[in-house]
């Protein structure tokens, strides 16, 4: 059943990608109006404090813009007749409430990536008598994945996976989800199409230079999801709660899509992908003691360091500074393994507290032992970043004779198998040809 979870999101992204434009315009979507904290953001004595906080997360974000347009709308509320005007100013105020980033917990480092503080180190790492080779050699000589050539078929930044690691890449999934639902989550199949203000509400920009977002050339309403965070986030969407059903814990196996780019060597391959496959994890708790969703947050981590560690990595656990948080995070830590071809420190999972901030956005609720209503908690965190965690297994398991050993959590996963080594039952390499616009023609006639 868990392998047709992934097989079943799998079929659902290509059938979104080939969906017609016809199907897309028709998609009627209401969202719900976002519900900032304006106590907190509209008070002048708060205005030093969010800006600060604005600077230290990389600058995105006017807080003197939103007083300003907040003061000239009292003025304007008064009237009985809500003119053009008023409604301008409506609209501006909304964009500029709408890219405040959430406040950064008082722990976080201050700054960029050199910032992060190391939390913690587990996991041996692996000791080789001979030049450990990268994952791209490796599946290449094993016949099991395939990075050059793709541009026929899916562009560039992309692969294909064969064979034995196809069947690696399922045993991983597997392995994941039955550990979450193990610990009580819920596994939910979501779709990989979503409406923007779904996205936005998550606290992802799906316009400007720095989106990473693909978006439909018929209706730029639709996007496709680049985090399983974003389909459950919008799962909750004007959902309220009773405070004893809280908190919640749900998990999805989905297609991320991401067009995102890169020149850094040590991310080339499989690394850093426009599609790959990924376990999400996704709490919603609710905000009595304001420590619920830190708690949850903890409990993220925990079962990430136990994954991981199930799986023999070598990795150490990171406390990310404020302009890594992005707009949604107050605080989040990243996992990093390492990669022994290329000596370097990958990132191969994030856990995030982002407190009221989509729940205003998103109208996620719930009623407390007093029948107040307050708006819920949100955390989430990754449960498996298939390619990178595929890229440090494949390396660090790999031996001098080019075989790879499969972790022996995996193994049952995978009928027992313990090696992985070329076999003829892997697709045959194929020889790829350049037509040239003769040929193309002469095919024409």
């Amino acid at each position: 059943m868990r392998l047709e979870v992934t097989q079943i999101n799998r079929a659902r992204a290509h059938r979104t990608l080939l969906s017609k434009s016809r199907n897309l315009s028709s998609w009627h979507f209401t969202s719900p109006s976002p519900e900032y904290n304006l106590e907190f953001l509209t008070n002048p004595s708060n205005a030093d404090e969010i800006n600060q906080n604005v600077q230290n997360r990389k600058g995105v974000g006017d807080i003197k813009q939103l007083q300003e347009l907040w003061s000239q709308l009292k003025e304007l509320e008064t009237q009985s007749d809500r003119s053009e005007e008023f409604m301008s100013l409506q609209e501006k105020f909304h964009k500029s409430a709408g890219v405040i980033p959430n406040m950064s917990h008082p722990d976080a480092p201050i700054g960029g990536e050199d910032k992060a503080i190391l939390v913690e180190t587990f996991g041996e790492k692996q000791d080789f008598d001979f030049a450990p080779k990268g994952v791209v050699e490796i599946g290449e000589k094993l016949g099991v994945l395939r990075t050059q050539n793709v541009t026929y078929t899916t562009g560039p930044r992309s692969y294909y996976f064969m064979g034995d690691l196809a069947e690696l890449e399922d045993a991983l999934v597997e392995f994941t989800i039955s550990r979450l639902q193990a610990m009580g989550f819920c596994v939910i199949s979501v779709p990989n199409l979503l409406h923007s203000s779904v996205i936005e509400g998550c606290g992802f920009q799906v316009q400007g230079e720095r989106t990473q977002v693909y978006r439909s050339q018929d209706d730029p309403s639709v996007c496709l999801a680049g985090t399983g965070e974003m389909p459950l986030a919008g799962y909750f969407m004007n959902k309220q709660f009773d405070i004893k059903d809280l908190p919640q814990r749900v998990a999805t196996v989905s297609r991320c899509y991401r067009a995102e780019t890169s020149t850094v060597d040590e991310e080339r391959g499989i690394f850093r992908v426009h599609q790959f496959t990924k376990v999400e994890m996704f709490g919603v708790t609710a905000n009595e003691s304001g420590e619920e969703s830190s708690q949850l947050l903890s409990q993220l981590i925990e079962i990430q360091k136990n994954l991981f560690s199930s799986l023999d990595l070598h990795v150490r656990v990171l406390d990310m500074p404020t302009q890594e948080l992005g707009a949604p995070a107050t605080r989040k830590f990243d996992m990093e393994a390492w990669m022994p071809a290329k000596k370097f420190w990958g990132e191969i999972s994030s856990a995030s507290n982002c407190t009221d901030f989509q729940s205003r956005r998103l109208n996620i609720k719930y009623r407390n032992s007093n029948g107040e209503l307050g708006h819920c908690h949100t955390v989430n965190g990754t449960g498996c970043a298939v390619p990178r965690v595929l890229m440090s297994l494949i390396e660090n398991n790999q031996q001098s004779d080019g075989t790879v050993v499969i972790p022996t959590a995996l193994r049952s996963f995978m009928a027992g198998q313990q090696l992985i080594s070329a076999s003829e039952d892997v697709l045959p390499n194929t020889h790829w040809i350049r037509l040239t616009r003769a040929y193309k023609k002469q095919m024409k006639k």
